[in-house]
Parts: structure tokens; C-alpha cells; sequence
């Protein structure tokens, strides 16, 4: 079988190895598609070097067939469509008050051990999550991140009758744009590339170049001078994080989405005054990811044009190349079995 390793200097390797049976407890999956996101990207850069094993197979956000299923297993028979929910929380402990998907012991499946780039794949039974035998296995690779979306609108508290202001409008930025304006909600994307605003619009979203018109003036003139109820960041960059408590109305509710690895300044004065909520979110739990598959299984958002470009597992150095050269792209899937 074809797998894929990432072996350091912002390279990947295509090997021949050993197809394994599953041991007790796990399942083997003939993987269909691969999604690339930006941790993958981080990954390439060399930026995980002190976490990821190298060498390593990575990947995580994925769709398969059951192909093998080991002893102890139940409830689960090949030939079943399945995604996997990527977080390894058999270290949970007391102390994390049974939030296992943020437990402080979590292994990421894909990052902290072997992910899903390569054609067959063996996982621990209990991160599996079953698909509609009519599922369309390129649409259930955006389960992941999809999950990650309807995590930060629940976390966020959202409701119908608000307006909520996505800050960024890459892959994750527009998902939670699509999951928020499905219930309902009025939503602003504000965003700062040709491409992705072209793509927001495509996507039947409302956008705004916050470099040719003021955000937060305008989204003043959508909610009777009220701004934003809910703000997501999921840009990750000072002007985003300068502008969320601007464009938070009182008593709004900001959702960091994105990951910010260093200390930054942030206007607390307007936490005071406006009576602000900061929410944290991070990954999903079950219930996400099963909102997430009803979502692809409906088709009720429009999935299919975030998907950018599909290659075979076997070009993933040339992916990742045009990745690195080609930011504005949304999502790029990985064809396992070619």
C-alpha cells in the first residue's frame, strides 16, 4: 500500500508499506479523500517539528470505508462509510471535568501519531463515526472542519434573530459563516482577499473589505447602530483582533476561533464598559461532529464549492508546494486511493 510521510525541510515521502491488520479494538479503513488545512500547512513549515515524530503520515481531516475490523469491535462491519474524529482522550483525568475533547492528556490523532495520507488506514474503533451508506465521500472529507464550525456557533450562543460578524474568511471563517447563517442569523463576513471575497459571495455570503469600507460603520447600518451580537475571530492577526471589540455591540459575545501562539494587545477597557464575553473554542465534541454529518448529509449548505482542487495521494509534495504558493485556495482534498 501507497503512504505518505512528512520527513522534515518541507518535504514528503510516497512509500510502499506493509498492510497491517487491525489489532483488538481497531478498525482498518480503506481511505477515501484527505482534506489539507492549515495545520497540515504548519506542519510542512516545519513549525510542529518538536511535537510531530518525524517521520511521519499526517492528516486528519478524512472519509473512508471500513475495510477490516478488529477483535472486540462491535457495531461497526466493513464496507460502512465512516469519518474519524480525530482526538485520542483515553488520558482523561478528573481535573478536566469531563471535557475529554480539550482534557489536558489529548493526543491529536494525525499530529501526535500516524494520520490518514495514505491508502489504508488503522484506528481505535471508538473515534469512528458512521455516514449514510448515499454519502459523497469528497463532501464528508469537511466533516473536520465542519465539526469546528458548528462548535464555535454553539459555543457562541447564537440565535436567529442576531447578526454575527466572521472575521476572516478562509476555509474555517467561511464554514462558520455557512453554520451561523443556516440558523438563522444575519452574518458579515469581513474579509481582506479578492479571491476569498469572491468566493463569500459565491457561497451566498455577505462581505465586507474592511480595507475599502469601515466594518464597523457598516455593520452599524445593518442593525440599526446595535453592531455585532456574536463576533468570531478567526483571522488571527492584530487589525482582527483591534477590530472585535469595536464592532461588538454591548453585551456581544466574541468567539476566539483562531490560534495565537504568542501574547497579544487586546482593548479590555471595552470588555467594562460594553459588558463583552470572550469565549474560548477548540476542536469539537460528538455532538459537532454528528450535527456536521447530518449538515453533509442534507446537503444543506453548499459544500461543494469549497472544495478547490482534488489530487492523488502520490503528487502531496506538489501539493503542498501549490499550497504554500497558492494562499487564497479554500479547500484542497487528497485522492487516497490514486
Amino acid at each position: 500500500m501507497k503512504a505518505t510521510q512528512y520527513v522534515g525541510n518541507r518535504t514528503f515521502s510516497v512509500i510502499d508499506k506493509e498492510m497491517s491488520a487491525p489489532a483488538k479494538g481497531e478498525v482498518r479503513i480503506k481511505v477515501a479523500y484527505v482534506g489539507v488545512c492549515g495545520t497540515d500547512v504548519h506542519i510542512y513549515h516545519g513549525m510542529m517539528d518538536k511535537r510531530v515524530r518525524i517521520p511521519e503520515t499526517i492528516g486528519h481531516e478524512m472519509s473512508g470505508v471500513i475495510d477490516a475490523v478488529g477483535d472486540g469491535v462491535e457495531g461497526f462491519s466493513v464496507g460502512e462509510k465512516v469519518v474519524v474524529r480525530p482526538l485520542d482522550d483515553r488520558m482523561a483525568k478528573p481535573s478536566d471535568k469531563g471535557y475529554n475533547h480539550i482534557c489536558e492528556e489529548l493526543k491529536f490523532i494525525g499530529i501526535d501519531s500516524p494520520g490518514a495520507m495514505q491508502q489504508y488506514w488503522n484506528v481505535p474503533a471508538f473515534v469512528l463515526h458512521k455516514l449514510d451508506p448515499t454519502t459523497d465521500l469528497k463532501l464528508a472529507a469537511l466533516v473536520e472542519p465542519l465539526a469546528v464550525a458548528v462548535h464555535d456557533v454553539r459555543r457562541s450562543r447564537l440565535r436567529p434573530d442576531e447578526t454575527a460578524v466572521v472575521l476572516g474568511g478562509g476555509p474555517i471563517g467561511l464554514l462558520v459563516a455557512l453554520v451561523a447563517k443556516s440558523g438563522g442569523a444575519q452574518v458579515i463576513v469581513s474579509e481582506v482577499n479578492a479571491n476569498r471575497i469572491a468566493k463569500a459571495k459565491q457561497l451566498g455570503l455577505q462581505v465586507v473589505d474592511p480595507t475599502q469600507t469601515d466594518l464597523v460603520e457598516y455593520v452599524k447600518s445593518k442593525t440599526a447602530d446595535r453592531r455585532a451580537d456574536v463576533v468570531f475571530e478567526v483571522a488571527g492577526v492584530q487589525p482582527a483582533l483591534d477590530v472585535m471589540t469595536e464592532v461588538a455591540g454591548i453585551r456581544g459575545r466574541i468567539v476566539m476561533v483562531a490560534i495565537h501562539g504568542e501574547k497579544k494587545p487586546v482593548d479590555l477597557f471595552k470588555f467594562f464598559w460594553k459588558e463583552l464575553e470572550l469565549i474560548g473554542a477548540r476542536v469539537y465534541e460528538r455532538e459537532d461532529y454528528d450535527r456536521a454529518i447530518d449538515l453533509v448529509t442534507k446537503k444543506e449548505l453548499p459544500l461543494e464549492d469549497m472544495i478547490t482542487d482534488v489530487q492523488p495521494l502520490t503528487q502531496i509534495q506538489e501539493v503542498f508546494k501549490k499550497i504554500d504558493g497558492n494562499p487564497d485556495g479554500l479547500k484542497v482534498l487528497m485522492d487516497c486511493q490514486l
